[in-house]
């Protein structure tokens, strides 16, 4: 595996695209903001969601050497990435709060022993002062800040322990760092390029403008009701997401759900690692399209997947 992942370093881009990821060219600005890791600046990148920003980071990742250290807040992502580039042949960990102590052990280990090229991490993880000590001593390549609009008290999902990534301006100044968000207004994206210090970042703004999406707006009149004709009328045996504003109200959905003869699978923030995992592995028996997807948070574990149909 760490064979696999250094055999690129130095690698043309697009070769690592193509070899390791089986696509054939960039989308959008994806090029141009690789090059830009790659070249050692600092980047802000506002794309969104499912516009490849995963690709930004690990590409130059690959090719640069050294270790690249990317922070998100969500545990289910960073599993889920992790677990694809593992497929790939990518040596690669995450550290969160569901690793056992024995399994940190060893990923420390495979740091000091330049074993690793990605390791996902939580910032809580990251800003422990013995966690930096350990990285002060390997050569990073790059930081991804993803997820950053945490960062911001003006955006809609502010973390304090966001504003603390600053450190990594002074502890690790010759080490490029992107901050990658979905979703910024203009307010929260100077207050992001503000907290953390990127004020020389070169500023990567993607269209929004998605074709293949038709939105629509309904006035609820026995919303229930229009639910079933929607979902019968329009995406029979198709899989598709209902949001649901509290754990009461999906109980609620997924039962009325059944007694309609649908086939719910409701997925909670809390319990979404395990849900998820049993998602994938019944997935291999019966195909996901035939059921729907309903979940109170988690959006971008489920987003990914291709043969989602409606929200």
């Amino acid at each position: 595996m760490i064979e696999s992942s250094n055999h690129c370093i130095n690698k043309d881009p697009i070769e690592i695209l193509k070899e390791i990821f089986g696509y054939n060219q960039f989308k959008g600005q994806q090029e141009d903001i690789i090059n830009n890791v790659i070249s050692k600046n600092n980047s802000f990148v506002l794309m969104p969601t499912g516009g490849g920003k995963s690709l930004c980071y690990q590409i130059p990742s690959l090719h640069l050497p050294g270790l690249a250290i990317v922070i998100s807040p969500l545990i289910a992502l960073m599993q889920d990435q992790v677990q694809a580039l593992q497929q790939y042949g990518v040596s690669v960990e995450t550290i969160n709060s569901n690793i056992s102590r024995s399994k940190v052990f060893q990923i420390k280990k495979m740091i000091q022993e330049n074993a690793l090229k990605i390791l996902y991490v939580a910032p809580e993880r990251l800003l422990m002062e013995e966690f930096l000590d350990l990285l002060s001593d390997v050569k990073i390549s790059l930081f991804a800040i993803d997820e950053a609009h945490c960062v911001s008290q003006w955006g809609h999902d502010f973390r304090p322990v966001y504003t603390n990534l600053a450190i990594l301006a002074d502890k690790f100044p010759d080490t490029p760092r992107i901050a990658l968000t979905a979703t910024a207004d203009e307010t929260t994206r100077k207050d992001i390029i503000d907290k953390l210090r990127l004020q020389d970042a070169k500023i990567f703004i993607d269209s929004f403008d998605r074709p293949n999406i038709n939105y629509a707006i309904t006035i609820a009149n026995n919303p229930k009701k229009q639910l079933i004709s929607f979902i019968k009328n329009n995406h029979q045996n198709q899989s598709g997401v209902i949001y649901c504003v509290s754990r009461k109200k999906t109980d609620e959905m997924t039962q009325f759900l059944k007694k309609k003869a649908l086939t719910p699978y409701p997925i909670m923030q809390e319990w979404i690692l395990s849900k998820e995992q049993k998602i994938k592995n019944n997935s291999s028996s019966k195909k996901i399209s035939s059921w729907l997807q309903q979940l109170l948070l988690a959006w971008g574990s489920i987003s990914q997947m291709s043969d989602l149909l409606f929200i």
